[in-house]
Formats: structure tokens, C-alpha cells, sequence
């Protein structure tokens, strides 16, 4: 038994190795190299683009993200914003006209989430004839602050040829606690550490929740929008990989966001993440992994995107689980001190590494985006050491989603910042 779980954990061990061993070379590049790869040329032309808002019950945040749109340096004829006030109760859909935006209201509570509030958009300008209006389409969170060149910047390397884009996501509310610290964080290792390397090695970036930027051409070849799973954000990115399209990075365009503050939002909301990437890795999976070995030009995205969503934490859990059990048994049975510290110090040097390997995501992440993290110097380093503790919470979460019937909730956002505010 003892030969069993010692072979048992070396080969979880190099497999998780050498899967994951090429997202250090994603730290590498990303640490070395500052930013992506891309042409700094004025562009030759201010393309047109309609601002997609998909909002429910949002009147608290939604008036400032609209000020910092009317705000941009970009012509203002060649933008336009429309707001889908998604079965609201409130006063969502009056505010955005008072911005000058285009609100459609929809109540249709059988098909919930965001992917149907923008398929649902989609449809009602292709059906008014306003969809050729458009050479793309800015998808922004009704709690998004934008800087005010985000869209010139997006449409800097919208120009050079990159039909999505996915931009740098910060944070309204880094240092509210260490909750949202810890998705703050998230989100900058992710644009730094994932994204950045990423277009410097050829790969395709992965879209985050919201921020990105779609070419009118990608929307009209499917007649509006047709991701619904409980991720449609990473859904859309690898469907898209896999039909050989790229995502880029443009880390000069940079959003605020406001992150939950109690774990019973984060809850529900990475519920629904873990949920919705079962289903991704169930839908797409298998054709994923043929990519890997028969896509050409896209292999490597391929490879990254399906173990972006791979069930890393439930190995993880299986792994430690029946280490655990065979340790309960061998102290019950009194089959010998020596399996019972095999398998006991495996648990504890498991736990041990993912707290340090964590940590060092963290920290190497808050050493790099110092300037971007804007909260005091020592809320910074004390949310650094919780860093790894909210990573640990995904354990139960992704145990209770593969279970658990899961359905879309909204997030109540309640922090109202102006841009000045938020820096």
C-alpha cells in the first residue's frame, strides 16, 4: 500500500509538472518583458464602435461609467452607447438615456444572463438596421470605470489588424479587504503574467468577464451572439480559438472594476465561474485537445485555453482525499507508522507548496503592478499573505459547483467612484 500512494502521488506530481511547466514561461517573459508586442504607430483611421452595456438593476454605478465614456479622447461621432437594462426593477434604462446612451429594456426571466442580454441586442440592431453601423463592439460591466484613452487605445490595435481584444483590468475597490485584493490581484497577474506573455509568444489571449473589444464581422457571422453558457466570456474565447482566431492584449487600455466584498458574494459569483467552466471543458473540450495535436497555427493556444480550464482543484482534492483516507485508515488498522507518514506528509508538503507557490504568484504580481494597486503600502503587503488564502477557498467551490445546480445571479455593486476617485 505504502509503494502504491508513494508511486500514486510522483506521477500526479510530474503530471501536474509538465502541464502547467509552460506558465513559467509565461512568468519569465512577463516578468522580463513590460509590455506586449505591438506597433505604437498613430492609427490611420477612428473606427467607429458601439459600447455594449449589460446591466441589471445597476442605477447605483452606471451614471459614472457613462461620464467616463463621454469622457474619452476619441472623436465622440464615432461612438455610441447602448445599454440593455436586463430585467431590472429600478431606474437603470432612464439613467443611460439621461447619458445620451440607446436603452433597450428586456424582461425575460426564462433566459437569464449575460450572453442572452447581449444576444438579445444584437438582434434588435440587426433587426433596426444600426449592427453595420459599427465596425466593432465594446462590451464593458454596467461598474466598469474606463481610463479616459481606453478606447483610443483598443482602437490603436483594432487598426493594426486584431479582431478581438481584451484589455488591463484593475480594480474601483482593491483595498476594500482581502476578498477584493484577492481578485484584484487575480486580475493583475492574470493581464501581466498571462495575457502579456501571451502575445509575445504568438498565443491567444483570454478574455476576462468584460473590457474587450469584437470585430463587427465575428458577431454577424453568427447573427448576434451565441455563447450562453454560465462563462460566456471564456466560452466566446475558445470557441473563437478554435474557429483560428486570436485574442489580443492591450494593456494600455485599462478599466476599473469593483471586486465583492463578503464571501457570500464571492460565493455565489465563483460558483457560478466553476460551474460555468465545467460546462466549457464539457462542450469544448474534445475539440480542444484535437486542436492541440491537429490545429495548425494553433496549438499552443489550444493547449493553454484547455488547461485554463481544466479541473486543476478537483485533482487537487481527489489527490489530497485519498491520501487522507488511506492515512485514517493505516492510523484505524495499524498497518504502520510509515504509510500513515507518507501519506500525512504528503497532505502537509501539498498544502506547504501551494501556499508558496501562491504567495510568489502574489507577490511577484505586487511587486510589478505596485503603482496599479491603488490602496495604502501596508494593506498591499498584508493582503499579499491572504492571497494564497483565497485561492484555497476555490476548493470547496469547486466541489460544491460540480454538484450544485447553478444558475446565473447578479452581483449587487454599490461602490460609486469617480475616475479621479478611484486614482
Amino acid at each position: 500500500m505504502q509503494q502504491f500512494i508513494d508511486v500514486f502521488n510522483l506521477i500526479v506530481f510530474l503530471v501536474f509538472s509538465i502541464m502547467y511547466a509552460y506558465q513559467v514561461i509565461y512568468t519569465i517573459v512577463g516578468f522580463i518583458y513590460r509590455k506586449p508586442v505591438h506597433n505604437d504607430a498613430p492609427p490611420k483611421a477612428f473606427h467607429r464602435f458601439g459600447i455594449i452595456i449589460a446591466a441589471r438593476n445597476e442605477s447605483a454605478v452606471i451614471g459614472e461609467l457613462l461620464r467616463s465614456i463621454a469622457n474619452q479622447n476619441y472623436p465622440k461621432d464615432a461612438l455610441d452607447v447602448f445599454v440593455i437594462a436586463d430585467n431590472c426593477t429600478d431606474n437603470t434604462a432612464e439613467i443611460a438615456r439621461e447619458h445620451g446612451a440607446f436603452a433597450y429594456e428586456r424582461n425575460d426571466t426564462s433566459a437569464i444572463g449575460k450572453g442572452w442580454a447581449l444576444d438579445f441586442l444584437f438582434k434588435k440592431m440587426i433587426a433596426e438596421g444600426r449592427f453595420d453601423d459599427y465596425e466593432g463592439f465594446c462590451v464593458l460591466d454596467a461598474d466598469n470605470l474606463l481610463d479616459e484613452n481606453f478606447i483610443a487605445e483598443m482602437n490603436k490595435m483594432f487598426d493594426q489588424g486584431h479582431r478581438i481584444l481584451t484589455s488591463y483590468r484593475n480594480s474601483k475597490n482593491y483595498g476594500a479587504n482581502w476578498i477584493s485584493a484577492g481578485y484584484g490581484l487575480w486580475f493583475m497577474r492574470e493581464a501581466r503574467y498571462l495575457n502579456n506573455p501571451r502575445m509575445r509568444l504568438g498565443a491567444s489571449c483570454a478574455i476576462s468577464g468584460t473590457g474587450f473589444l469584437v470585430h463587427h464581422d465575428i458577431i454577424a457571422k453568427h447573427d448576434g451572439w451565441k455563447h450562453h453558457l454560465l462563462t460566456e466570456d471564456i466560452e466566446f474565447t475558445i470557441d473563437s480559438v478554435i474557429d483560428g482566431e486570436k485574442v489580443g492584449y492591450c494593456e494600455h487600455a485599462v478599466l476599473y472594476d469593483e471586486q465583492p466584498t463578503t464571501m457570500q458574494q464571492s460565493w455565489v459569483q465563483r460558483l457560478r465561474w466553476s460551474k460555468g467552466f465545467y460546462q466549457v471543458i464539457s462542450h469544448y473540450g474534445g475539440r480542444l485537445w484535437r486542436n492541440i495535436f491537429h490545429g495548425k497555427g494553433k496549438v499552443l493556444s489550444c493547449f493553454d485555453m484547455f488547461m485554463t480550464v481544466a479541473p486543476a482543484y478537483l485533482v487537487t482534492v481527489l489527490t489530497l482525499t485519498i491520501n487522507l483516507v488511506v492515512f485514517i485508515v493505516a492510523a484505524i488498522t495499524h498497518m504502520g507508522a510509515g504509510l500513515m507518514w507518507a501519506t500525512g506528509s504528503a497532505v502537509v508538503s501539498a498544502l506547504a507548496s501551494f501556499y508558496g507557490v501562491f504567495l510568489f504568484m502574489g507577490t511577484l504580481t505586487l511587486i510589478t503592478e505596485w503603482r496599479n494597486i491603488k490602496c495604502p503600502a501596508r494593506k498591499k503587503i498584508g493582503y499579499m499573505f491572504l492571497f494564497p488564502c483565497f485561492l484555497f477557498t476555490y476548493v470547496p467551490i469547486s466541489v460544491v459547483a460540480l454538484f450544485k445546480k447553478v444558475s446565473w445571479q447578479p452581483v449587487e455593486h454599490t461602490d460609486v467612484k469617480t475616475l479621479d476617485e478611484v486614482r
